[in-house]
């Protein structure tokens, strides 16, 4: 059955991205000052056997490329679309069709994307388009509001041992708890991966 999953490395203090330099445009803007968060990326001796140019650790590299490989399709909000430079017209995975949530008309769609209205048209048709694998969401609002339509099952902290004291969070306001049991954790050089299944 597919899930649907997010997998985002974060800060200490949650943050997944840091503050943008004054006067920063939104598209391209990327982390803003949060470049630390990826650094566990390219700091090992192990290559991703799914993303070129990624050389993790040994248990960092278990753990990326097994969510990597079971991504068959990826949602993500109009901010993170423009916050990277629309993905140069693919997508955040190298193999993955990817569906942008927004309300407005969302700029420099290739065939690769598609747009939604709602993230449950979005995870709906990212469903469908998934091949029987599952479903990745990126952003934190996307989250959120992934999160609050009981749509989400399951999400990886990719926690990062800093404190940016500002930027983007991952989670926003939520209208009640929610309650999470944990699958699995993995310490690696650099950061912790924490593995979470949302209890219904």
């Amino acid at each position: 059955m597919t899930k649907v999953f997010s997998a985002l490395s974060v800060s200490v203090d949650g943050y997944i991205s840091g503050r943008r330099p004054e006067g920063a445009d939104e598209v391209g803007s990327g982390l803003g000052d949060a470049g630390a968060l990826f650094d566990w990326y390219f700091t090992g001796d192990t290559p991703s056997k799914v993303f070129d140019g990624f050389s993790l650790s040994e248990p960092s590299a278990r753990v990326f490329d097994s969510l990597a490989a079971r991504v068959g399709a990826t949602v993500v909000g109009h901010a993170t679309y423009d916050h990277s430079s629309h993905f140069g017209g693919s997508g955040p995975h190298p193999t993955a069709p990817l569906f942008v949530v927004s309300h407005q008309p969302v700029p420099e769609l290739s065939e690769a994307q598609t747009q939604a209205t709602s993230v449950e048209e979005a995870v709906a048709g990212a469903r469908a388009a998934a091949g029987g694998k599952d479903v990745a969401l990126m952003g934190g609002v996307l989250v959120t509001e992934a999160i609050k339509a009981g749509l989400v099952d399951e999400f990886v902290l990719h926690q990062v041992p800093i404190l940016l004291g500002g930027g983007r969070s991952f989670f926003g306001e939520l209208p009640e708890h929610v309650r999470l049991r944990l699958v699995e954790a993995v310490p690696a050089p650099g950061v912790t991966h924490l593995h979470y299944e949302i209890l219904r």
